[in-house]
């Protein structure tokens, strides 16, 4: 695969055709850019007031902007990510807030093209009943994905609002980062089709039914790939779906994408739900272009899939193709999300 094969060549329509996707098309954007889950990672702003002025990349790794925190170490790199789980959650399901406290963390590390190695939590509670069942799910997890179930903080008063947050250490022999990012790559997606929804939520789970072997070899691909030279950069697809997690992929060196909707690996269903799916799974990959070969071989015999489904520019534009008609969805010199690219940018939200 080379440059020449990312050019799409719009098929022969009639003129009312056309518009009607035109117009389908834009509607879309226009949802997806109003998405409550998108317009919350505007909070990220605050931090990233602390990551503006470094100039020095092994320090940038350090700082906030990627998925974990990256410190150089003799082996490669010492990784560190946390996570909060929102009140309403830990309140009504702890169970699953328990479980996914210790999966978004892992995915976190796996997104860095690290291991995951311990985690330490901090709560607070109003029931000591559910405070025992939410830490008995974190500790399974941890058990799940073979990490280390370390200590933390309890606090269990009857007047306290429930809350939770988990952080997480892993190693990386070679760090996958979003300020490896450039024009000219290939932006792959790596997913998990084998999964299915949870009730009529957007939430993509792919655990049910696995062993925890299986589970820690799938975790374990995306450092297999950093290892393997295949990818120079990744991002977990989370809460924002596609999309809010392509924005934040790219903010941070001011590039743009070209993506083709038509592409995106997909369950059957309505597309909207899709893009805006927090996936258990999930990840956008960049790729040089020597390296899109292998990237395909690696997968070819696989049950996840991967697949390229644009490629990044120069422009700060994100494009989506979707049956032949283009529409621009995001300008991240015109408008910021997190606030790591207000150096790109002329006007906020």
């Amino acid at each position: 695969m080379n440059s020449a094969e990312t050019k799409r060549v719009a098929p022969k329509r009639c003129e009312t055709w056309g518009h009607a996707a035109s117009s389908e098309l834009e509607l879309l954007c226009e949802e997806l850019r109003t998405l409550p889950e998108i317009k919350a990672k505007s909070a990220i702003r605050l931090a990233a007031t602390h990551a503006q002025t470094e100039k020095n990349i092994e320090k940038k790794y350090a700082l906030p902007g990627d998925d974990a925190a990256a410190f150089k170490t003799e082996n490669g790199y010492q990784l560190l990510a946390m996570e909060g789980m929102l009140p309403k959650f830990v309140a009504l399901d702890p169970r699953a807030a328990g479980w996914s406290s210790v999966m978004v963390n892992v995915s976190d590390i796996a997104a860095m093209g690290g291991r995951a190695k311990a985690i330490v939590n901090a709560y607070w509670h109003n029931d000591e009943e559910k405070s025992a069942e939410l830490l008995y799910h974190i500790k399974r997890a941890c058990e799940v994905f073979g990490i280390i179930f370390a200590g933390g903080h309890s606090s269990i008063q009857s007047n306290y609002t429930a809350g939770l947050a988990v952080a997480i250490t892993g190693e990386a022999k070679k760090l996958l980062s979003c300020y490896h990012v450039k024009p000219g790559q290939r932006l792959f997606m790596l997913t998990d089709l084998t999964g299915s929804w949870h009730g009529d939520l957007p939430y993509w789970g792919c655990v049910v039914g696995k062993s925890p072997e299986e589970i820690r070899q799938q975790w374990q691909i995306p450092a297999e790939l950093a290892e393997a030279e295949l990818c120079v950069a990744a991002k977990d697809i989370s809460n924002g779906g596609i999309l809010g997690t392509l924005i934040m992929m790219l903010e941070l060196t001011g590039c743009g994408a070209c993506i083709d909707l038509n592409a995106i690996p997909r369950p059957q269903g309505e597309l909207m739900r899709w893009l805006r799916a927090f996936q258990s799974f999930g990840f956008l990959l960049a790729v040089e272009q020597e390296k899109i070969s292998a990237m395909l071989n690696y997968f070819k015999q696989s049950y996840l899939s991967c697949a390229p489904i644009g490629s990044i520019t120069g422009d700060g534009v994100i494009q989506l193709d979707m049956s032949g008609t283009s529409t621009e969805f995001w300008n991240i010199k015109q408008q910021t999300l997190t606030g790591f690219g207000k150096n790109h940018a002329v006007s906020q939200l």
